[in-house]
């Protein structure tokens, strides 16, 4: 039996009216193949299909259309669906349901390796574990096609705006065509037809297809491809590798560098932290509490040649004299000369309290006692005063200022600016150095004169009366005067300005001799030649008066040969360049001593010896 060609029949659905029955149910329109036979009323029919192999057709003519396989191979691939509008349809064709415009939404994600310059798609190859095309559909048996939509191919994409790429698995929301049924619901597509095996132009399935065989020197696995990694469509981009590791020796490199890397980091971080540790220890001190080092208890005693030792030995001998008048009041140093009270200290110390001011002693134990004036010489500035009532008194040990040469290691103690207690050192820088202190009186008869021992122990206002102690702490003098920054002399308590290193002393063998007279008749002897100076020569030595009174009768000077207007040049062979000079000279010595003066008379020199007269000191 002949087998009969099936008429190739087109489907489509058409749109439904409000008449079409609701059970689901569509018709086929005829088709127009030219083979195809037609009655009058319209109807028409189907070639019968051949039967399958080994059977017979039945003669009722009634066939059964082959049905679709369950999971759909074989089958032609489905249209692809358009997607769904977001809102109702636009009888107007306003953008984005009409022509393209700024509102239209935007294109999926596009494959980066299938999607050219300008949006134009193509088509990427499917993976070798892909799943078969889906085949078109077919009509089921007694539905009408759709002519709206026969030989209708899948939509274009609109200019300048690329298709949308599918992908196995997903559904683009349909578009609506014209006079589709409000809401956009999509129109349902029948179930395809399920071809038979010997079916010419049956779609295969993708997994059935033989692989490409790879071109004359192409390797047979496929190249690397960077997107692999990347892209979410491909079977293999779950598996893939984030990033290259790269070979051995660079990740050796790699790990190096980033040993090296840390080290550096750890070490910049060390330093900062070391640095402000540092800081932080050097400005606050460390921390916890502070514990500074210091030397253990040591004995008190000093060497016996030490400054420290000879204060030790002095200090207790040592006053302060705080003296106050009608007029003036003024602070001196004296020192101790007995066990019964009697104090040696400086006259202008005392010449403050005149006849009825007041007298303060204060002791180093800083004990105080009242003191009276026992004599005073205004010529040698020295005053003897006196405590009662006190025991326990330390003298001062005496030296001997004939013993004293320049250079010898000096200590001065006293109150300078009334600080009680003061020691200095030095040395002796000069001795019978002549000078003169007073002077305030009008008749010149405080003038004192002194043939002083020079030191540059600092001695300083206060420091008055004090003594001057040598190397075993004996007193070889007492300090009286300094050397003032603005020129001249002036009493260590009335002077205005500080030590300059120049101060001077009494020595202590005429102290003694003037204290001795004060304690013992309340007056003091001068030693006198019986002349009356020039004091308005200018030149080199001491003259005496031109006049005739210039010369004391029966005095040591006329009996030794001196007349008016001689020139004494020398004493004892030492040179004398003023009038001031001589005094201090002849002052230093004792009453009843013998002198050898140098004389100038008409241009010839001469030498004479005589004996020192004595006057009461005033």
């Amino acid at each position: 039996m002949n087998e009969a060609k099936p008429t190739k029949a087109k489907w489509w659905t058409r749109p439904r009216s409000s008449e079409d029955a609701t059970d689901g149910d569509f018709e086929l329109e005829r088709s127009r193949g030219a083979d195809a036979g037609s009655t009058g009323d319209g109807d028409f029919e189907l070639e019968r299909p051949a039967p399958p192999r080994g059977t017979e057709a039945s003669d009722d003519g009634d066939y059964e259309l082959d049905r679709p396989a369950a999971d759909g191979a074989g089958l032609p691939p489905a249209p692809p669906e358009r997607p769904r509008p977001l809102h109702e349809p636009d009888p107007y064709s306003t953008p984005p349901y009409g022509e393209p415009g700024p509102w239209a939404p935007a294109p999926p994600v596009q494959h980066p390796a299938t999607t050219p310059a300008h949006g134009t798609a193509t088509p990427s190859p499917a993976p070798a574990n892909a799943p078969a095309p889906r085949p078109a559909a077919t009509p089921p048996p007694g539905a009408t096609p759709d002519p709206a939509f026969a030989d209708a191919p899948p939509p274009a994409p609109s200019a300048g705006r690329p298709a949308p790429h599918l992908t196995h698995g997903t559904t683009a929301s349909p578009v609506p065509a014209p006079g589709a049924a409000p809401g956009g619901a999509p129109t349902p597509v029948p179930p395809a037809r399920q071809p038979e095996s010997g079916d010419a132009g049956a779609p295969q399935p993708a997994a059935a297809a033989a692989a490409p065989e790879p071109a004359p020197g192409q390797s047979a696995e496929p190249d690397f491809d960077p997107w692999g990694r990347y892209d979410p469509w491909t079977a293999s981009a779950a598996t893939a590798p984030l990033q290259h590791s790269g070979t051995p020796d660079e990740r050796r490199r790699r790990t190096r560098r980033a040993l090296i890397g840390g080290a550096l980091l750890i070490a910049l971080v060390s330093g900062i932290a070391g640095g402000v540790v540092g800081v932080h220890l050097e400005r606050n001190g460390g921390v916890g509490t502070v514990e500074l080092p210091q030397a253990g208890a040591e004995s008190a005693k000093r060497a016996p040649g030490s400054v420290a030792a000879l204060a030790g030995r002095a200090l207790p001998s040592v006053v302060t004299l705080h003296v106050s008048g009608s007029e003036s009041a003024g602070t001196g140093t004296g020192f101790v000369l007995d066990d019964r009270g009697h104090i040696l200290t400086n006259n202008h110390v005392v010449d403050p309290a005149g006849d009825g001011g007041e007298i303060t002693v204060t002791f180093n134990s800083g004990d105080t006692a009242e003191a009276t004036v026992v004599g005073r010489d205004s010529g040698y500035d020295l005053a003897v005063v006196r405590v009662k009532g006190v025991s326990g008194l330390t003298p001062m040990p005496l030296g001997n200022s004939d013993n004293v040469r320049v250079g010898d290691p000096v200590v001065a103690i006293g109150a300078p600016f009334d600080l009680a207690g003061t020691v200095t050192s030095g040395i002796i820088s000069a001795m019978e150095r002549p000078i003169t202190a007073g002077g305030e009186e009008g008749d010149a008869s405080d003038v004192s004169y002194v043939d002083a021992l020079q030191t540059d122990a600092p001695i300083n206002p206060g420091n008055s009366g004090g003594p001057l102690l040598d190397s075993r702490g004996r007193a070889i003098g007492i300090n009286s005067a300094i050397r003032s920054a603005g020129g001249g002399s002036a009493e260590s308590d009335g002077g205005q300005s500080g030590s300059i290193g120049l101060g001077f002393a009494i020595p202590i063998n005429q102290g003694k001799r003037v204290a001795e007279e004060l304690i013992n008749t309340g007056r003091a002897s001068h030693p006198v030649i019986g002349i009356t100076l020039d004091m308005d020569y200018s030149g080199d030595g001491a003259r005496v008066g031109a006049d005739g009174s210039a010369v004391t009768k029966g005095g040591p000077g006329a009996e030794a040969g001196i007349e008016p207007g001689d020139v004494i040049t020398a004493v004892d062979g030492q040179r004398v360049h003023s009038g001031e000079e001589l005094i201090v000279k002849t002052r230093a010595h004792r009453p009843g001593d013998r002198l050898e003066l140098t004389l100038e008379r008409d241009g010839r020199e001469r030498k004479i010896s005589l004996v020192l007269g004595s006057s009461d000191g005033g």
